[in-house]
C-alpha cells in the first residue's frame, strides 16, 4: 500500500462539515467517493483538522492509502473532476507510510473574514461574516495579542468540545483591514472546537467599541465560556493551511 497526501480547497456552504456523516453531505464523503473511482477501490481519508458546517478551506491536508499506482496529476485532475465543483484537489504527494495528516502537523492556520459595510452582501453572503457597524481593526489586533503563547482557552471552547485539555499554544494572531474586509489570521499548534469563531466573536465586540481592549485578558483569565463573546458565524471561517516537518516535502502554510 502506498500513502498519498493531498492539499484540498473547498467551499463548505453546501456541506455539513468535513467529517463523514450518514445523514448529511460532507466534504470527506464527497472526496472519498471521487478518489475511490480514480483508485478503483474504497478510499478512506484522514484530515489535518475537521471543519464544521458552512466552514471553508484554503488548504486542508488529508492522506489516504491506496493499492493503485497513479501519477500525482491523476489524483489532482481526476479527483477534482469526479468531485463536486465546490471541492478541488490542489496537489498530491507520495509520503512515507508513517506520515499522518493530523498527528504530524506542527501548526494549523485559520482565517476569519468580516465584510464590514452598511449594505448586506449578495456575492459574499456565504463567504464572509457581515457586520454593518464600523470596526476598529487596530484595536482588535492590540486586544488579541494577550492570547499569544501557551494558554488555557477554556473561555473560547465550545461546550461540546471533546479535547482532554483546554491548553493550546497560539503562535500568532493578527487583525488587518483590507478595504471593506477585516481579516483575523490565527496560527496555533492545534485548536479547540469553535475556538477561532469564539475568539472572533469576542474581538468583534471590542472592534465595535462595546467592550474595552482589556476585556480579552479578563475573559481568558476567567476560563468561563459564558463570559466571552458570541460564537461568530461559520461562513466567515477558513481553514487556511498546515505546517509539517520539512522532511515530508509538503507545501506548507500559504
Amino acid at each position: 500500500m502506498a500513502r498519498v497526501a493531498l492539499g484540498i480547497e473547498y467551499d463548505g456552504s453546501a456541506y455539513s462539515g468535513w467529517q463523514l456523516q450518514s445523514h448529511a453531505r460532507s466534504v470527506q464523503g464527497e472526496l472519498q467517493r471521487a478518489l475511490s473511482r480514480i483508485a478503483d477501490h474504497d478510499v478512506q481519508l484522514t484530515a489535518a483538522g475537521r471543519t464544521d458546517a458552512g466552514v471553508h478551506a484554503l488548504m486542508q491536508v488529508a492522506h489516504f492509502d491506496t493499492r493503485a499506482s497513479r501519477p500525482e496529476q491523476a489524483w489532482v485532475r481526476g479527483g477534482s473532476t469526479e468531485s463536486a465543483p465546490d471541492v478541488t484537489i490542489l496537489w498530491a504527494r507520495p509520503v512515507p507510510e508513517r506520515f499522518h495528516a493530523r498527528f504530524d502537523a506542527i501548526s494549523r492556520s485559520y482565517l476569519y473574514r468580516i465584510l464590514n459595510r452598511p449594505a448586506r452582501p449578495a456575492l459574499e453572503r456565504s463567504r464572509a461574516c457581515w457586520l454593518r457597524r464600523p470596526l476598529d481593526a487596530g484595536t482588535m489586533h492590540a486586544a488579541a495579542q494577550v492570547l499569544v503563547g501557551e494558554r488555557d482557552f477554556s473561555a473560547f471552547r465550545a461546550a461540546e468540545c471533546q479535547s482532554s485539555t483546554p491548553v493550546r499554544r497560539l503562535i500568532s494572531i493578527g487583525v488587518e483591514r483590507r478595504g471593506e474586509v477585516v481579516e483575523i489570521s490565527v496560527r496555533a499548534n492545534a485548536f479547540l472546537h469553535h475556538m477561532v469563531r469564539n475568539i472572533a466573536g469576542t474581538l468583534l465586540a471590542i472592534g465595535t467599541g462595546d467592550r474595552p481592549v482589556a476585556w480579552v485578558a479578563d475573559v481568558l483569565a476567567a476560563r468561563d465560556r459564558t463570559l466571552a463573546g458570541v460564537t461568530a458565524p461559520p461562513q466567515g471561517l477558513y481553514f487556511a493551511g498546515v505546517e509539517y516537518p520539512p522532511e515530508f516535502g509538503l507545501p506548507s502554510l500559504p
